[in-house]
């Protein structure tokens, strides 16, 4: 049995309606292999609704017809960890809370997809300096498959529970399935969201506090173990308005092993406005053709995203905004027959950073160049390639040419353009008409 597209929009429109994602929500998302995205609350709304999974470390059996028979997992059976797990009128006040939760989010039994069984489980209860925080999850009575990862069934819902001045509320409801890979291991507490509490999920996790850029546009952090007790780990962290600094990461670092934090939209999207989208730039430079062949976005796609090509340039364990820079491609070819290929990736309000890469034909592309973008300069994008390979430049909608020394001036297109490793200056003849001569040999 799976879930038709109809239950799962009646479940998102009960629990997201005040909520808008963008028409290109799911094209982003199948884009996103690069982990700078979460554009909008409803990228986390409606994934918890329909994709999020839980691990849970478990057996589960199913019936004939798809129902639950038994679930043996320590998310809903082990006794209740944390430093709150005596204290009964806490935790009295958590189950009311859910089931309050659970009933102003039409989850109260009259949707069979979203069915409970049992009582609420309180996971971990435990202080912070935020005030008193749990985690909670409780079976589903029925089973359904979920979207992705395929073959995962829906077996209950968790939940953190966060402290205010009129008691605990239950955040955003995630589906627990019964053999995936979760996300939500992780909350920002307190009016500042200088609280982190990070759940233990029986596997180590690393921690950074905040991130720096290189002067080549490189990611830098410093991460140190997370010490876990009775259940879980809570951290002062630097305040979280606006942007989010922090990391959570499963060793080794990669895009899939993020842990990632539950309530990261509220903070990236405080003032509810969505994230820019980035406006598409690809330029094609004469040659391109010889190394690329008809479809070098093919290509990037396969050996450059989906490879550790940019990994020094990614923020693995990270959650950012999308920028609002144009993202910007260059495809070309070098003088030695290499692919050249140019990228740019942009978080939040930050720079933009442009990474060149070269590649022979079938081989790991590999980072050769880098810098940071400041897109009112005339020439927005300057990079010297190794080994003699030129210069590449990039000026959007400018006319471009170039020369040596006190030579006579080239033309070299429009837009974009590879110079020649010896070209010292180009000129650059902006659409309204200003030029503008910039050194390229320094």
């Amino acid at each position: 049995m799976t879930i038709e597209e109809s239950d799962v929009r009646g479940v998102l429109r009960r629990v997201t309606d005040d909520l808008v994602g963008r028409p290109t929500l799911l094209d982003d998302v199948r884009r996103g292999g690069r982990r700078r995205l979460l554009r909008r609350r409803a990228v986390l709304a409606a994934v918890c609704a329909a994709v999020v999974a839980v691990p849970v470390g478990g057996a589960l059996h199913l019936a004939d017809d798809g129902t639950a028979v038994e679930v043996a997992s320590p998310l809903f059976d082990e006794p209740t960890r944390g430093d709150l797990a005596g204290d009964e009128a806490y935790l009295r006040q958590v189950r009311q809370a859910w089931r309050q939760q659970a009933r102003d989010a039409g989850f109260d039994g009259d949707d069979p997809h979203v069915d409970w069984a049992g009582d609420p489980h309180v996971v971990w209860a435990g202080e912070t300096p935020a005030g008193p925080a749990a985690y909670v999850a409780q079976r589903a009575a029925v089973t359904h498959q979920v979207w992705q990862p395929a073959a995962d069934r829906t077996i209950g819902y968790a939940a953190f529970v966060e402290p205010t001045a009129d008691g605990p509320r239950v955040m955003t409801l995630e589906i627990v399935t019964d053999a995936a890979d979760g996300n939500s291991s992780a909350v920002l507490l307190g009016p500042r969201r200088d609280v982190l509490v990070v759940r233990d999920a029986g596997h180590p996790v690393e921690f950074s506090p905040t991130f720096r850029y290189a002067a080549d546009g490189r990611i830098e952090r410093t991460f140190q173990p997370v010490a876990f007790r009775d259940g879980a780990a809570v951290l002062s962290v630097p305040p979280q308005r606006g942007r989010v600094t922090v990391a959570l990461v499963r060793r080794p670092v990669s895009a899939t092993t993020a842990v990632h934090i539950a309530n990261a939209a509220d903070v990236l999207f405080a003032d509810r406005k969505a994230s820019p989208q980035p406006r598409s730039v690809t330029y094609t430079l004469p040659g391109a053709d010889r190394v690329w062949g008809d479809t070098p976005a093919a290509q990037v796609g396969r050996d450059v995203f989906a490879t550790d090509a940019l990994a020094a340039y990614v923020d693995h364990g990270g959650t950012h905004r999308a920028g609002g820079s144009p993202s910007l491609t260059v495809y070309g070819a070098a003088p030695d027959g290499r692919q050249l290929l140019l990228k740019t990736i942009q978080y939040d309000d930050d720079p933009a950073r442009a990474i060149a890469l070269l590649a022979h034909g079938g081989a790991p592309f590999q980072p050769v160049a880098s810098g940071f973008i400041d897109w009112t300069a005339p020439l927005p994008v300057r990079l010297r390639l190794p080994d003699g390979q030129g210069a590449l430049v990039v000026a959007e909608g400018a006319a471009l040419s170039y020369r040596i020394g006190a030579g006579r001036w080239h033309d070299a297109g429009r837009g974009a353009a590879l110079l020649p490793a010896d070209a010292t200056e180009v000129r650059v003849t902006a659409a309204g008409g200003t030029v503008t001569t910039v050194r390229v040999d320094s």
